[in-house]
Protein backbone atom coordinates (compact mmCIF):
# COMPACT_ATOMS: atom_id res chain seq x y z
CA UNK A 1 0.00 0.00 0.00
CA UNK A 2 1.11 3.57 -0.74
CA UNK A 3 2.18 5.58 2.42
CA UNK A 4 -0.23 8.62 2.51
CA UNK A 5 1.17 10.17 5.24
CA UNK A 6 3.50 12.63 3.94
CA UNK A 7 0.85 13.63 2.44
CA UNK A 8 -0.64 14.85 6.19
CA UNK A 9 -0.29 17.76 7.40
CA UNK A 10 -0.15 17.74 11.24
CA UNK A 11 -1.23 18.72 13.71
CA UNK A 12 -4.02 19.63 12.14
CA UNK A 13 -5.11 16.69 9.20
CA UNK A 14 -3.47 13.20 9.89
CA UNK A 15 -4.74 9.68 9.56
CA UNK A 16 -6.01 7.64 11.63
CA UNK A 17 -7.10 3.97 11.93
CA UNK A 18 -10.97 3.87 11.58
CA UNK A 19 -10.81 1.10 14.02
CA UNK A 20 -8.25 1.92 16.64
CA UNK A 21 -7.88 -1.95 17.91
CA UNK A 22 -6.56 -3.19 14.40
CA UNK A 23 -4.21 -0.37 13.47
CA UNK A 24 -3.49 -1.73 9.64
CA UNK A 25 -6.85 -1.74 8.64
CA UNK A 26 -8.93 0.99 6.85
CA UNK A 27 -7.68 4.43 7.82
CA UNK A 28 -9.42 8.04 7.54
CA UNK A 29 -8.29 11.43 7.70
CA UNK A 30 -9.37 13.83 10.28
CA UNK A 31 -9.69 17.31 10.88
CA UNK A 32 -7.81 17.65 14.40
CA UNK A 33 -9.93 15.42 16.02
CA UNK A 34 -12.98 15.07 13.88
CA UNK A 35 -13.34 12.72 10.49
CA UNK A 36 -13.82 14.27 7.83
CA UNK A 37 -16.52 12.03 6.99
CA UNK A 38 -18.64 13.27 9.35
CA UNK A 39 -18.31 17.02 8.42
CA UNK A 40 -19.16 16.18 4.51
CA UNK A 41 -21.89 14.18 5.64
CA UNK A 42 -23.08 17.11 7.58
CA UNK A 43 -22.34 19.80 6.13
CA UNK A 44 -22.13 18.56 2.36
CA UNK A 45 -19.64 19.08 -0.39
CA UNK A 46 -17.96 20.77 -1.60
CA UNK A 47 -16.63 21.87 1.66
CA UNK A 48 -14.16 24.38 3.34
CA UNK A 49 -12.24 22.99 6.51
CA UNK A 50 -9.95 25.19 8.73
CA UNK A 51 -8.06 23.74 11.91
CA UNK A 52 -7.72 26.09 14.74
CA UNK A 53 -5.09 24.32 16.43
CA UNK A 54 -2.86 24.21 13.11
CA UNK A 55 -3.70 28.37 12.68
CA UNK A 56 -2.87 29.11 16.61
CA UNK A 57 0.45 26.59 16.47
CA UNK A 58 1.52 28.11 13.07
CA UNK A 59 0.97 31.81 14.27
CA UNK A 60 3.42 30.94 17.42
CA UNK A 61 5.66 29.80 15.44
CA UNK A 62 6.13 32.62 13.36
CA UNK A 63 5.96 35.20 16.36
CA UNK A 64 8.54 32.77 18.03
CA UNK A 65 11.03 33.33 15.21
CA UNK A 66 11.18 37.09 15.73
CA UNK A 67 11.18 37.37 19.12
CA UNK A 68 14.46 39.02 19.03
CA UNK A 69 12.90 42.29 18.14
CA UNK A 70 10.12 44.62 18.55
CA UNK A 71 7.51 43.06 15.73
CA UNK A 72 3.82 43.24 15.05
CA UNK A 73 2.33 40.22 12.80
CA UNK A 74 0.05 41.99 10.94
CA UNK A 75 -1.69 38.92 9.42
CA UNK A 76 -2.60 39.42 5.15
CA UNK A 77 -6.76 39.32 5.11
CA UNK A 78 -6.43 38.68 1.55
CA UNK A 79 -5.47 35.09 1.76
CA UNK A 80 -8.80 33.97 3.25
CA UNK A 81 -11.04 36.89 5.40
CA UNK A 82 -13.33 34.41 7.28
CA UNK A 83 -14.61 36.50 10.23
CA UNK A 84 -14.37 33.68 12.44
CA UNK A 85 -10.50 33.20 11.46
CA UNK A 86 -9.94 36.88 12.04
CA UNK A 87 -11.22 36.67 15.36
CA UNK A 88 -9.31 33.92 16.08
CA UNK A 89 -5.78 35.83 14.65
CA UNK A 90 -7.00 38.19 16.73
CA UNK A 91 -7.39 36.49 20.09
CA UNK A 92 -3.52 35.72 19.83
CA UNK A 93 -2.94 39.29 19.45
CA UNK A 94 -2.48 39.43 15.85
CA UNK A 95 -2.09 42.55 13.58
CA UNK A 96 -3.92 42.92 10.35
CA UNK A 97 -2.76 43.51 6.67
CA UNK A 98 -5.71 45.19 4.33
CA UNK A 99 -5.75 46.03 0.99
CA UNK A 100 -9.62 47.39 0.69
CA UNK A 101 -12.56 49.21 2.83
CA UNK A 102 -14.37 46.18 2.82
CA UNK A 103 -11.16 43.90 4.56
CA UNK A 104 -10.99 47.01 7.31
CA UNK A 105 -14.82 46.55 7.69
CA UNK A 106 -14.16 43.01 8.04
CA UNK A 107 -11.10 43.13 10.79
CA UNK A 108 -13.56 45.93 12.87
CA UNK A 109 -16.53 43.10 12.64
CA UNK A 110 -14.28 40.68 13.99
CA UNK A 111 -12.69 42.62 16.65
CA UNK A 112 -12.75 46.29 16.64
CA UNK A 113 -9.79 46.62 19.62
CA UNK A 114 -7.71 45.73 16.37
CA UNK A 115 -8.11 48.47 13.97
CA UNK A 116 -4.49 50.19 15.88
CA UNK A 117 -2.63 47.29 14.67
CA UNK A 118 -3.96 47.51 10.83
CA UNK A 119 -1.49 48.66 8.21
CA UNK A 120 -3.29 49.26 4.60
CA UNK A 121 -1.79 48.91 1.87
CA UNK A 122 -2.58 48.73 -2.13
CA UNK A 123 -2.14 50.67 -5.26
CA UNK A 124 -5.90 52.05 -5.61
CA UNK A 125 -6.90 53.20 -2.50
CA UNK A 126 -10.48 54.94 -2.20
CA UNK A 127 -11.61 58.39 -0.96
CA UNK A 128 -14.15 56.84 1.05
CA UNK A 129 -11.49 53.72 2.21
CA UNK A 130 -9.39 56.48 3.53
CA UNK A 131 -11.76 58.17 5.18
CA UNK A 132 -12.49 54.84 7.01
CA UNK A 133 -8.91 53.79 7.57
CA UNK A 134 -8.60 57.72 9.46
CA UNK A 135 -11.41 57.54 11.24
CA UNK A 136 -10.78 54.14 12.97
CA UNK A 137 -7.09 55.07 13.63
CA UNK A 138 -5.83 52.43 12.10
CA UNK A 139 -1.61 51.92 12.70
CA UNK A 140 -0.10 52.81 9.30
CA UNK A 141 -0.48 53.58 5.73
CA UNK A 142 1.57 51.88 3.26
CA UNK A 143 1.50 54.60 0.74
CA UNK A 144 2.23 53.91 -3.15
CA UNK A 145 2.54 56.64 -5.50
CA UNK A 146 2.56 60.80 -4.93
CA UNK A 147 -1.30 61.02 -5.89
CA UNK A 148 -1.99 58.73 -2.98
CA UNK A 149 -0.10 60.82 -0.64
CA UNK A 150 -1.67 64.08 -1.58
CA UNK A 151 -4.93 62.40 -1.69
CA UNK A 152 -4.16 60.96 2.05
CA UNK A 153 -3.27 64.41 3.37
CA UNK A 154 -6.44 65.77 1.39
CA UNK A 155 -8.52 63.24 3.61
CA UNK A 156 -6.59 64.23 6.72
CA UNK A 157 -6.51 67.54 6.48
CA UNK A 158 -10.79 67.78 5.84
CA UNK A 159 -11.18 64.88 9.09
CA UNK A 160 -8.78 66.81 10.90
CA UNK A 161 -6.82 63.02 11.53
CA UNK A 162 -3.00 62.22 11.82
CA UNK A 163 -2.22 59.85 9.21
CA UNK A 164 1.24 57.94 9.84
CA UNK A 165 2.53 57.00 6.65
CA UNK A 166 5.58 54.79 5.45
CA UNK A 167 6.34 55.06 1.50
CA UNK A 168 6.29 51.64 0.15
CA UNK A 169 9.57 51.09 -2.05
CA UNK A 170 10.12 49.04 -5.21
CA UNK A 171 13.71 47.82 -4.58
CA UNK A 172 13.91 45.92 -7.64
CA UNK A 173 14.75 42.47 -6.08
CA UNK A 174 13.78 39.65 -7.69
CA UNK A 175 11.79 37.27 -5.72
CA UNK A 176 12.51 34.37 -7.96
CA UNK A 177 8.34 33.22 -7.70
CA UNK A 178 5.59 33.04 -10.07
CA UNK A 179 5.50 36.04 -12.79
CA UNK A 180 1.79 36.83 -11.31
CA UNK A 181 2.81 36.78 -7.55
CA UNK A 182 5.65 38.96 -8.25
CA UNK A 183 5.80 42.08 -6.89
CA UNK A 184 9.18 43.69 -6.24
CA UNK A 185 10.34 44.54 -9.73
CA UNK A 186 10.51 48.21 -11.63
CA UNK A 187 8.10 46.47 -13.79
CA UNK A 188 5.96 45.83 -11.75
CA UNK A 189 2.79 48.68 -10.29
CA UNK A 190 3.98 48.42 -6.77
CA UNK A 191 5.67 50.98 -4.63
CA UNK A 192 7.84 53.56 -5.80
CA UNK A 193 11.16 53.45 -7.58
CA UNK A 194 13.35 54.15 -4.37
CA UNK A 195 15.56 56.66 -5.81
CA UNK A 196 12.11 58.64 -5.59
CA UNK A 197 11.64 57.82 -2.08
CA UNK A 198 13.58 60.79 -0.12
CA UNK A 199 11.64 63.46 -1.93
CA UNK A 200 8.17 61.87 -1.33
CA UNK A 201 9.40 61.87 2.17
CA UNK A 202 10.08 65.38 2.13
CA UNK A 203 7.51 66.48 0.41
CA UNK A 204 4.84 64.79 2.93
CA UNK A 205 6.78 66.49 5.90
CA UNK A 206 7.05 69.73 4.44
CA UNK A 207 3.57 70.11 2.42
CA UNK A 208 1.17 68.51 4.59
CA UNK A 209 0.15 69.55 8.12
CA UNK A 210 -1.23 65.85 9.58
CA UNK A 211 0.70 63.49 7.27
CA UNK A 212 3.10 62.10 9.82
CA UNK A 213 6.26 59.89 8.55
CA UNK A 214 6.53 57.02 10.30
CA UNK A 215 8.05 54.37 8.48
CA UNK A 216 9.18 52.35 4.95
CA UNK A 217 7.65 49.41 3.32
CA UNK A 218 8.45 46.54 1.07
CA UNK A 219 7.00 43.83 -0.12
CA UNK A 220 8.64 41.81 -2.84
CA UNK A 221 6.17 39.16 -3.48
CA UNK A 222 4.14 35.80 -2.71
CA UNK A 223 5.31 32.39 -2.28
CA UNK A 224 8.87 33.14 -2.17
CA UNK A 225 10.62 29.65 -0.79
CA UNK A 226 14.20 31.31 -1.21
CA UNK A 227 15.40 33.56 1.67
CA UNK A 228 17.96 35.65 -0.01
CA UNK A 229 15.33 38.28 -1.64
CA UNK A 230 14.13 39.15 1.63
CA UNK A 231 17.92 39.75 3.08
CA UNK A 232 18.27 42.00 -0.47
CA UNK A 233 15.26 43.80 -0.15
CA UNK A 234 15.97 44.62 3.81
CA UNK A 235 19.40 46.01 2.83
CA UNK A 236 18.03 48.09 1.05
CA UNK A 237 15.55 49.09 3.03
CA UNK A 238 18.02 49.59 5.88
CA UNK A 239 19.97 51.74 3.98
CA UNK A 240 16.82 54.16 2.82
CA UNK A 241 16.29 54.23 6.91
CA UNK A 242 19.37 55.45 8.03
CA UNK A 243 19.36 58.16 5.31
CA UNK A 244 15.77 59.27 5.88
CA UNK A 245 17.05 60.05 9.75
CA UNK A 246 19.39 61.95 8.60
CA UNK A 247 17.33 64.09 7.48
CA UNK A 248 15.37 65.06 10.31
CA UNK A 249 12.37 61.67 9.41
CA UNK A 250 10.98 60.25 12.87
CA UNK A 251 10.76 56.30 11.47
CA UNK A 252 10.05 54.06 13.94
CA UNK A 253 8.40 50.73 11.98
CA UNK A 254 9.36 49.09 8.94
CA UNK A 255 7.25 46.67 7.28
CA UNK A 256 9.01 43.75 6.05
CA UNK A 257 5.88 42.63 4.02
CA UNK A 258 4.90 38.88 3.51
CA UNK A 259 5.56 36.55 0.99
CA UNK A 260 7.49 33.38 2.81
CA UNK A 261 6.02 30.40 1.38
CA UNK A 262 5.18 26.99 1.95
CA UNK A 263 5.89 23.46 0.59
CA UNK A 264 2.43 22.06 -1.51
CA UNK A 265 4.01 19.05 -2.87
CA UNK A 266 5.55 17.92 0.92
CA UNK A 267 4.70 17.98 4.95
CA UNK A 268 5.73 21.24 5.16
CA UNK A 269 4.47 21.18 9.12
CA UNK A 270 7.63 19.56 10.00
CA UNK A 271 10.16 22.16 8.14
CA UNK A 272 7.73 25.33 9.08
CA UNK A 273 9.97 26.41 12.24
CA UNK A 274 13.05 26.10 10.74
CA UNK A 275 11.90 28.30 7.19
CA UNK A 276 10.68 31.01 9.63
CA UNK A 277 13.54 30.84 11.73
CA UNK A 278 15.50 31.24 8.36
CA UNK A 279 13.00 34.54 7.22
CA UNK A 280 13.68 36.35 10.33
CA UNK A 281 17.15 35.75 10.06
CA UNK A 282 17.24 37.06 6.66
CA UNK A 283 15.21 40.12 7.49
CA UNK A 284 16.48 41.33 11.05
CA UNK A 285 20.52 41.08 10.25
CA UNK A 286 20.05 44.02 7.68
CA UNK A 287 17.98 46.29 10.73
CA UNK A 288 19.96 45.30 13.44
CA UNK A 289 21.29 48.65 15.24
CA UNK A 290 18.07 50.52 13.89
CA UNK A 291 15.51 49.98 16.58
CA UNK A 292 12.65 49.66 14.27
CA UNK A 293 9.39 48.13 15.32
CA UNK A 294 9.45 45.55 12.57
CA UNK A 295 5.77 44.79 11.06
CA UNK A 296 5.26 41.46 9.13
CA UNK A 297 2.25 40.18 6.83
CA UNK A 298 2.23 36.90 6.71
CA UNK A 299 -0.47 35.05 5.37
CA UNK A 300 -0.42 31.77 3.11
CA UNK A 301 2.58 30.61 5.46
CA UNK A 302 -0.16 30.59 8.30
CA UNK A 303 -3.49 29.57 6.95
CA UNK A 304 -2.65 27.71 3.79
CA UNK A 305 -1.29 24.51 5.23
CA UNK A 306 -4.57 24.99 7.98
CA UNK A 307 -7.05 24.79 5.83
CA UNK A 308 -8.49 22.01 2.73
CA UNK A 309 -11.27 21.62 0.58
CA UNK A 310 -13.29 18.32 0.58
CA UNK A 311 -14.99 16.96 -2.81
CA UNK A 312 -17.06 13.95 -3.62
CA UNK A 313 -16.28 11.99 -6.74
CA UNK A 314 -19.30 12.16 -9.15
CA UNK A 315 -18.00 10.04 -12.12
CA UNK A 316 -14.82 7.96 -13.69
CA UNK A 317 -14.88 9.10 -17.03
CA UNK A 318 -12.59 7.32 -20.13
CA UNK A 319 -11.60 9.05 -23.12
CA UNK A 320 -9.89 6.34 -24.60
CA UNK A 321 -6.83 5.90 -22.70
CA UNK A 322 -7.35 9.24 -20.46
CA UNK A 323 -8.46 8.76 -17.50
CA UNK A 324 -10.97 11.79 -15.59
CA UNK A 325 -11.79 12.00 -11.86
CA UNK A 326 -14.87 14.21 -11.96
CA UNK A 327 -15.88 15.84 -8.67
CA UNK A 328 -18.32 18.43 -7.14
CA UNK A 329 -15.72 21.03 -6.51
CA UNK A 330 -14.59 23.48 -9.54
CA UNK A 331 -12.33 25.98 -10.79
CA UNK A 332 -14.75 28.35 -9.38
CA UNK A 333 -14.48 26.92 -5.34
CA UNK A 334 -10.62 26.86 -5.97
CA UNK A 335 -8.81 29.02 -8.81
CA UNK A 336 -5.36 28.22 -8.36
CA UNK A 337 -4.77 25.51 -10.16
CA UNK A 338 -6.47 26.86 -13.10
CA UNK A 339 -5.15 30.19 -12.55
CA UNK A 340 -1.35 29.46 -11.64
CA UNK A 341 -1.22 26.09 -12.58
CA UNK A 342 -0.27 25.70 -9.06
CA UNK A 343 0.06 22.20 -7.80
CA UNK A 344 -1.88 20.51 -4.36
CA UNK A 345 -1.50 17.46 -3.56
CA UNK A 346 -4.55 15.08 -3.25
CA UNK A 347 -5.37 12.45 -1.14
CA UNK A 348 -8.31 10.30 -0.73
CA UNK A 349 -10.49 10.75 2.90
CA UNK A 350 -10.76 6.75 3.85
CA UNK A 351 -7.32 5.09 2.68
CA UNK A 352 -7.67 1.32 2.84
CA UNK A 353 -5.14 -1.73 2.58
CA UNK A 354 -6.00 -2.53 -0.74
CA UNK A 355 -5.06 0.94 -2.21
CA UNK A 356 -1.57 -0.30 -3.41
CA UNK A 357 -2.63 0.05 -7.32
CA UNK A 358 -2.12 3.20 -8.53
CA UNK A 359 -3.73 5.00 -11.48
CA UNK A 360 -2.79 7.83 -13.34
CA UNK A 361 -6.01 10.48 -13.38
CA UNK A 362 -6.88 14.06 -14.33
CA UNK A 363 -8.92 15.47 -10.67
CA UNK A 364 -11.52 17.71 -12.69
CA UNK A 365 -14.90 19.35 -11.74
CA UNK A 366 -18.22 20.23 -13.48
CA UNK A 367 -17.31 23.89 -15.33
CA UNK A 368 -17.40 24.27 -18.60
CA UNK A 369 -13.73 25.14 -19.02
CA UNK A 370 -10.99 22.61 -20.14
CA UNK A 371 -9.12 24.84 -17.46
CA UNK A 372 -11.53 23.74 -15.01
CA UNK A 373 -9.01 20.53 -13.32
CA UNK A 374 -7.17 20.35 -9.82
CA UNK A 375 -4.45 17.92 -11.13
CA UNK A 376 -3.84 16.32 -14.81
CA UNK A 377 -1.83 12.91 -14.59
CA UNK A 378 -1.69 12.28 -11.24
CA UNK A 379 -1.20 9.21 -9.60
CA UNK A 380 -3.79 8.40 -7.11
CA UNK A 381 -5.22 4.96 -5.60
CA UNK A 382 -8.64 4.26 -7.00
CA UNK A 383 -11.47 6.16 -5.47
CA UNK A 384 -15.19 4.91 -5.91
CA UNK A 385 -18.15 7.22 -7.37
CA UNK A 386 -19.56 8.84 -4.13
CA UNK A 387 -16.17 8.43 -2.62
CA UNK A 388 -14.29 11.62 -0.73
CA UNK A 389 -11.15 12.96 -1.43
CA UNK A 390 -9.38 16.35 -0.09
CA UNK A 391 -7.12 19.21 -1.64
CA UNK A 392 -4.56 20.02 1.01
CA UNK A 393 -3.37 23.54 1.54
CA UNK A 394 -6.08 25.05 0.37
CA UNK A 395 -6.22 27.55 3.53
CA UNK A 396 -5.24 30.66 1.60
CA UNK A 397 -6.26 31.84 -1.83
CA UNK A 398 -9.26 28.98 -2.14
CA UNK A 399 -12.24 30.70 -0.82
CA UNK A 400 -11.02 34.01 -1.09
CA UNK A 401 -10.64 33.91 -4.74
CA UNK A 402 -14.02 31.57 -5.10
CA UNK A 403 -16.54 33.15 -7.33
CA UNK A 404 -20.02 32.21 -8.86
CA UNK A 405 -18.96 31.34 -12.15
CA UNK A 406 -21.35 29.14 -14.10
CA UNK A 407 -23.78 30.51 -11.74
CA UNK A 408 -22.30 27.82 -8.95
CA UNK A 409 -23.18 28.56 -5.42
CA UNK A 410 -20.32 28.87 -3.39
CA UNK A 411 -19.57 26.26 -0.68
CA UNK A 412 -19.21 26.27 3.15
CA UNK A 413 -16.69 26.86 5.57
CA UNK A 414 -15.73 24.72 9.06
CA UNK A 415 -13.64 25.44 11.25
CA UNK A 416 -12.53 22.44 13.44
CA UNK A 417 -10.78 23.40 17.13
CA UNK A 418 -10.32 19.52 18.48
CA UNK A 419 -13.29 17.69 18.82
CA UNK A 420 -15.55 20.67 17.88
CA UNK A 421 -17.00 21.94 14.65
CA UNK A 422 -18.25 24.80 13.96
CA UNK A 423 -19.76 25.91 10.49
CA UNK A 424 -18.67 29.75 9.58
CA UNK A 425 -19.92 30.52 6.64
CA UNK A 426 -23.15 28.55 4.83
CA UNK A 427 -23.24 27.81 1.81
CA UNK A 428 -24.70 30.00 -0.42
CA UNK A 429 -28.71 29.01 -1.71
CA UNK A 430 -30.04 29.81 -4.69
CA UNK A 431 -31.94 32.67 -3.22
CA UNK A 432 -28.89 34.16 -1.67
CA UNK A 433 -27.14 33.67 -5.37
CA UNK A 434 -29.40 35.80 -7.27
CA UNK A 435 -30.28 38.07 -4.64
CA UNK A 436 -28.17 41.56 -5.55
CA UNK A 437 -30.26 41.28 -9.00
CA UNK A 438 -32.99 42.76 -10.56
CA UNK A 439 -35.47 41.74 -13.18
Amino acid sequence: MRDFRPQERPPAFTYTPKDRSRPKETRELLADDVPLRLLAARYGTPLYVYSATAIRERYRQFDRAFSACEHTICYSVKANSNLSILKLLASLDSGFDIVSGGELHRVLKASRRSAGKVVFSGVGKLTDEIDLALQSNILLFNVESASELKLLAARATHLHKSAHFAMRVNPDVDARTHPYISTGLHEHKFGVPMREAPDLYRQGAASYRYLKAAGVSVHIGSQITDVEPFREAMQRVASLVRSLRQSGHDIRYVDAGGGLGISYAKNSGRIFAARTKAYATAVLRPLRRLGVHVLLEPGRSIIGPAGLLVARVLYHKNNDSKHFLVVDAAMNDLMRPSLYGAHHEIVPVILSPDDAELSSVDVVGPICETGDFFARNRQLPVIAEGGLLVILDSGAYGMALASNYNSRRRPAEVLVDGKTSKLIRNRESMRELIAPEQL
